[in-house]
Order: structure tokens, then sequence, then C-alpha cells
């Protein structure tokens, strides 16, 4: 059992934090950037951006994907029963921004494409992972879905983005120094 003065200091350091202070140090963190997406029960897609996402298992193959509640595709995504993640090339760039955003018609441009399973997914991505819902769970401001990953398709070359310092660049661009 934890001290109640310690609970007490460890409480008041939580709220001392700086949320810029939090963004930042978590801007410094490299990562790959992926459109995660779905439809809804009238057949209509929807997606976003994520950074957060990784690898959970090997067996069974699981993924996560973290989502806002503030997400105007946030209600879709916590009833769905399937997503896909599609991890972005270098020139995807422009569609990450868009699907970061709470515009309404993301899918307007860009080149996308129908999965065999019927999940619409950015055309000439890296890698597609079609997914069954496996796990939700509860996150401060976030909900994290866990995916069983179902198929895993990949391109024949791959240049994924990244995005660090709250820019993209490129594997290449980060090693050269």
């Amino acid at each position: 059992m934890i001290p109640a003065d310690s609970r007490e200091r460890a409480d008041a350091r939580r709220e001392a934090l700086d949320p810029a202070d939090f963004r930042a140090a978590m801007a410094s963190f490299p990562t790959g950037v992926t459109i995660v997406t779905t439809r809804d029960s009238d057949g209509v897609p929807y997606g976003f951006t994520a950074n957060s996402f990784c690898s959970v298992s090997l067996e069974p193959p699981l993924v996560l994907v973290c989502l806002a509640r503030s997400a105007h595709s946030f209600p879709v995504f916590a009833g769905c029963e399937r997503f896909a993640v599609s991890i972005l090339q270098s020139h995807h760039t422009e569609l990450a921004r868009r699907f970061a955003s709470k515009r309404e018609d993301k899918f307007a441009q860009g080149r996308f494409r129908r999965t065999a399973g019927g999940l619409t997914v950015v055309d000439g991505a890296a890698a597609v992972l079609e997914c069954d819902r496996y796990r939700q769970y509860e996150a401060g401001d976030h909900v994290i879905l866990i995916g069983l990953v179902r198929t895993a398709q990949l391109a024949p070359t791959r240049d994924p983005v990244l995005y660090v310092e709250r820019t993209f660049g490129t594997v290449g661009s980060a090693t050269r120094s």
C-alpha cells in the first residue's frame, strides 16, 4: 500500500506538469505515421492520422492505435468491428495532415483502394494491416484500440514517413546529420 503522503506528492507533481512541456517532450520522439480507417453501418469510410501505433504481440498478431475522444470519427471507431492501418510513405504527408484535421471530406482527395475485406485504405501505403477489433481500453482523453491483424500487405518499395519535432521526414533524412 502506498502511504498517503507519497500519493499526495505524486498528485502534486502530476498537477505541476505543464501540458506544453509534455507535448514538447513527446515531439522529440520520432514515430511512424499511419492513417487508420473503418466504415460506419452505412458503409461510409472514416479515418484519422495516428502516430501512436505499435505492435503488441506476435502470437496472436496484435497492434494498437490511440484515438482521441474528441475526434470526429471517435463514435464510429468506438463501435467498429474492423479497422485497417495504412503505414504511410514519404509522399503521403499532405494526406496525413488532412486526416489529422477535423475536416469532413478526408476521402475527397488522395488515392484510396478497397481491400478484399471491404475496408478503404491508402493506395501506395508502405504496408496495410487489416484488423478485427480485439479490445478497447479507456486511457485519459484517448481510447486504445487493439486490433487482431488478419492480413498484412507490403508495398514492393517502402520509404516510410516519420514525424518528429512536429515535422515530417524520412528514415534517410533522420539518419543524415
